[in-house]
């Protein structure tokens, strides 16, 4: 009976592990609806000035929990049985990074990208923004903001809004208008006319 009960918790683990996906998904990305409501909510400006910003003013990465910083804390939580060691460091585990489909080993061969990009948030709205409130939305855990991808990826991305750039996976692109457009509500930053449009065709093309 006893070997029973551990066959059974044995085959239970089983299908938990393979039940687990491959990333975790950020949190609080709005519906397509929802976001649909979002997106017509924003408020449309010509863009701002760069002058002045530097990422400095976005301080990052900052400590969550005992030695892990929100680096750290993203590599865990978008990971598949990732290892870490006494310095929160990532020795082993998977990426599965939803740009491009890429599956990485190591994460030095990961980014954190920030959805709106920190240049991105400053030129629509967070340059007025105290050097607090810019630290909390540089490490924003809360919305859909930050998530694990492929680094060469992230580095093409640069600062883009999407009506120049979306993820080549086409499959992630309702999901990354989604979550661009939570984050940009949630944080009252404004869109550019052409940053709305390339959204609203996402939203109809792809959701």
């Amino acid at each position: 009976m006893r070997r029973l009960s551990l066959l059974v918790a044995a085959v239970v683990a089983i299908g938990l592990a393979t039940a687990a996906p491959a990333s975790a998904t950020p949190p609080n990305i709005p519906s397509a609806t929802t976001a649909q409501s979002q997106l017509n909510a924003l408020t449309v400006a010509t863009q701002g000035s760069m002058s002045g910003y530097s990422r400095d003013l976005f301080p990052h990465w900052i400590t969550i929990s005992g030695a892990c910083n929100t680096r750290e804390t993203v590599l865990k939580r978008d990971g598949s049985n990732v290892v870490t060691n006494s310095s929160c460091a990532s020795t082993s585990g998977s990426w599965y990074s939803p740009y491009d489909g890429v599956t990485w080993s190591a994460a030095s061969d990961v980014d954190i990208d920030h959805i709106v990009p920190l240049a991105e948030a400053w030129r629509s709205g967070a340059s007025s923004w105290t050097t607090s409130k810019r630290q909390s939305f540089a490490n924003d855990l809360t919305r859909p903001q930050l998530i694990a991808v492929t680094d060469n990826v992230n580095q093409s991305k640069g600062d883009q809004d999407p009506s120049t750039w979306v993820p080549s996976r086409t499959a992630y692109r309702c999901t990354y208008a989604r979550m661009w457009i939570g984050v940009k509500y949630y944080w009252n930053l404004t869109l550019q006319s052409a940053e709305k449009t390339a959204l609203q065709n996402l939203l109809t093309s792809y959701c």
